[in-house]
């Protein structure tokens, strides 16, 4: 399996829109506190659209917010809805959506109103079976726009603050600040990759919305490494997006150095949609932002950085080779194991009997757990060679249910150290079958 999906998308639209949607803090306060789900690197908030509560990826590297998985929000009610065509990252072509204006939302004080949406119609475009909760949107360029939006990593809060001289103060204190550039409404930072002791220049998008640590894609001055690996990088509103894993020497971002990051080179076939800014070379996402706590401030093209616990974790990947997702749920017989108390029954004068159930006693309870699909293989890895096949439904992971991991957990002990032995028990044609690989460096 992946160590992450990578969601990285371009929305690219027939027509330019403008229209007054960003969010303000309500009831004259100087902040908000948004309480968020942090899964492969990605930040996920609630978020009420016309009063119904869904679930949102926050996204800076989006500039419109999108809706998709339809089926599982009947109840909401879109205002103003024209159809269109959408495209974006992927291999593959235009896909149907809709357009929807004057929508409400709402979210911990935080509020935006005549916002506008897109919806995507394809049910197979669908975050959740990748994620392992449900996912029903993507928010971006209209949540950053008009405040200082504070992203803190360890505790798991986005925090957006007004304009105001105290926090300033705050951030002229603790915080380094970087410029940034805010282009086509998105950000772009100016930093410096080192390939073979030679220092590039490398201006890439800030994407919150990707899981990977860097993302290049190869010009005149960055080539992809010798030593890499094919593999699938994620999911795009126009397709799969293909490409290679590498390392390369050091990434550079101020006084900030990444030492040996591991690198995805996207195929160009996948980004043949995404309309570039001038002398963009990549992104940086999710594996080096989540080293920070990271304030953006659109308004006065900055970015600050904090450096947390996490600084010098060092850059893994799955080395397994699979890619696992949700496949629905199926319902598991479990056993409870029912408690009761010792109960002290007087007899006769200074003599008791103690009373004690506890032999044996249980019930059986029924509860809907994950199935959990390989979805695709890495060529020559661990994986493929021991011979597990895409499309196998795993039935045991090292001798335990599945169902007793969150996707999460799988990818975490997916992208363990090297040398780590995985037994996989997986049902195939309604066959059982047994595999063990051992996990390798390919880097």
């Amino acid at each position: 399996m992946k160590k992450y999906i990578v969601l990285f998308f371009g929305l690219f639209l027939p027509f330019c829109v403008k229209s007054q949607d960003s969010f303000i803090i309500q009831n004259n306060k100087q902040k908000a506190v948004i309480p968020f789900k942090l899964i492969n690197n990605l930040i996920f908030i609630p978020i009420k659209v016309n009063g119904v509560e869904l679930n949102f990826l926050l996204d800076s590297g989006v500039e419109e917010t999108i809706l998709f998985s339809m089926d599982e929000m009947q109840e909401v009610k879109f205002n103003n809805v024209e159809k269109i065509r959408l495209r974006g990252l992927g291999s593959e072509s235009e896909i149907e959506g809709l357009k929807s204006t004057k929508n409400t939302f709402e979210t911990h004080g935080l509020r935006s109103d005549n916002h506008m949406l897109f919806v995507i119609l394809d049910q197979s475009f669908n975050l959740s079976s990748h994620i392992g909760i449900p996912v029903n949107g993507i928010i971006g360029h209209k949540f950053f726009k008009n405040n200082l939006v504070e992203v803190n990593y360890e505790k798991k809060k986005v925090i957006v603050h007004t304009n105001n001289e105290s926090f300033r103060k705050k951030l002229d204190r603790n915080f380094k600040s970087i410029p940034i550039t805010i282009e086509k409404s998105k950000p772009y930072i100016e930093t410096t990759a080192v390939v073979d002791n030679e220092e590039i220049p490398a201006k890439l998008l800030i994407d919150i919305g990707n899981s990977d640590a860097f993302w290049v894609f190869e010009n005149n001055k960055i080539k992809l490494p010798k030593k890499n690996f094919p593999d699938f990088l994620g999911k795009g509103f126009s397709g799969d997006i293909e490409g290679h894993r590498a390392r390369i020497q050091k990434f550079i971002i101020d006084e900030f150095e990444f030492k040996k990051p591991i690198v995805a080179f996207p195929d160009s076939s996948s980004i043949r949609n995404v309309k570039m800014v001038p002398d963009r070379i990549g992104s940086v996402g999710g594996e080096i932002l989540k080293r920070f706590t990271v304030v953006l401030d659109y308004a006065d093209k900055k970015m600050f950085l904090k450096k947390n616990n996490k600084f010098k974790e060092p850059f893994t990947y799955n080395k397994s080779g699979i890619t696992i997702q949700h496949n629905g749920l199926q319902w598991v017989q479990e056993t409870v194991h029912l408690e009761t108390v010792k109960v002290a029954v007087s007899l006769n004068e200074g003599e008791t009997n103690q009373n004690n159930n506890s032999g044996g006693n249980f019930r059986y309870k029924f509860s809907l757990k994950p199935i959990y699909e390989i979805v695709n293989i890495r060529k020559k890895s661990a994986a493929e060679k021991c011979g597990l096949q895409k499309g196998d439904i795993i039935t045991s992971i090292n001798g335990e249910m599945p169902y007793k991991y969150s996707l999460q957990q799988i990818n975490q002990l997916l992208k363990s150290e090297e040398d780590k032995w995985i037994s996989l028990e997986v049902e195939r044609n309604s066959l059982l079958l047994k595999f063990r690989f051992k996990l390798e460096d390919e880097l």
